[in-house]
């Protein structure tokens, strides 16, 4: 399997951190279109020409491409920098998401749990993931991948790099899957479907459960699960271990986060720091101790090896918690008998 290129989320959290807009950065001309005279975009088509694109063809749909200031702006205010843990979860955790999500639960339950069996991905997480997603399947995105991915190929130097390799997984992707690149949406940073799958990440890990050659991640809920499971899977998702433990401290001003996703810690050393994982996991478990801000205080978390499976989707601590959250209580509110 080819290299997978590094979350796109992270990619944005970095740049933000590291000053937001690019220097000499400038407005963008609402309307305007892509200008495939350009040096970089003519070396760009270049490069797709080598690879079976026609030129003419290519550079047509290129030169459609609309330049979005908005994407600009969008790409340097990503949720995970500027919110606290208990603000994000509960952007995620209201009683409509989960009750949607439980719903849609109960009408696919068969397929979820051949899925989850083939896959060895429980069902919550893999509703959990399309559900912070997506909204199951609900806002997919407004904005036109090729505008999208034009923008910050070719506008936004900090990532260009990335999104450029993007731009061309996406011109790949829409020959291979018959996609109309002028008529395919997702979101600002040109994640497509209900998983939100970059270019890269759809042509690698999209799977079609009838066995067939075109994975359809907006309508196909077969698809959809089973690809996301695919992803987890891939990551090494470990079946019936936790992905989070709650943590609890005596003198929670040193508790000593560590922060990140990297699993560089154990619960052995948790303990003899004076923290105490709940559960009776062995002192060797690999960990990461997060801090877990809320309204009135801090709590902290212990991430474990399907925490940090999750992260490999989203690098956000934030987002990996709240997936586990959302999960639990997808769970919770299937097995309630009241009716949804």
């Amino acid at each position: 399997m080819p290299t997978r290129l590094r979350s796109i989320r992270a990619l944005l959290i970095a740049a933000t951190l590291l000053g937001g807009a690019p220097a000499g950065a400038h407005e963008l001309a609402a309307g305007s279109h892509l200008d495939v005279s350009r040096p970089d975009v003519a070396a760009f088509i270049d490069q797709l020409v080598a690879q079976g694109f026609d030129r003419g063809q290519l550079s047509a749909t290129l030169a459609q491409a609309e330049p979005q200031q908005r994407v600009l702006d969008a790409i340097t205010k990503p949720a995970e920098v500027t919110l606290q843990w208990w603000e994000y979860r509960a952007r995620f955790l209201t009683a409509e998401r989960i009750d949607a999500g439980a719903r849609l639960w109960l009408e696919h339950r068969e397929l979820l749990d051949q899925i989850a069996l083939r896959w060895q991905v429980p069902p919550q997480y893999l509703l959990a993931i399309v559900g912070a997603e997506s909204y199951f399947g609900r806002t997919t995105g407004h904005y036109r991948v090729l505008d999208a991915l034009a923008t910050l190929a070719f506008d936004y130097p900090p990532r260009s790099e990335y999104f450029r390799s993007e731009l061309a997984q996406f011109m790949l992707l829409s020959r291979e899957e018959h996609l109309d690149p002028l008529e395919t949406y997702g979101s600002y940073a040109g994640a497509m479907g209900a998983l939100q799958f970059m270019p890269s990440s759809y042509r690698h890990f999209a799977v079609s459960a009838a066995g067939g050659s075109h994975a359809d991640l907006w309508t196909s809920w077969p698809d959809i699960f089973s690809s996301v499971a695919n992803y987890l899977h891939s990551d090494g998702w470990r079946y019936g271990e936790p992905v989070l433990l709650e943590v609890s401290a005596a003198r929670p001003g040193d508790a000593g986060v560590s922060g990140g996703v990297t699993l560089n810690e154990t619960l052995g050393a948790l303990r003899a720091r004076g923290l105490t994982p709940e559960g009776s996991l062995p002192d060797d478990t690999r960990c990461v101790l997060l801090a877990a801000p809320l309204q009135d205080g801090i709590s902290y978390r212990a991430g474990l090896q399907n925490f940090y499976v999750i992260t490999r989707y989203n690098r956000s601590p934030l987002y990996a918690m709240a997936v586990n959250d959302l999960a639990a209580a997808l769970l919770a509110r299937v097995q309630n008998p009241e009716p949804l």
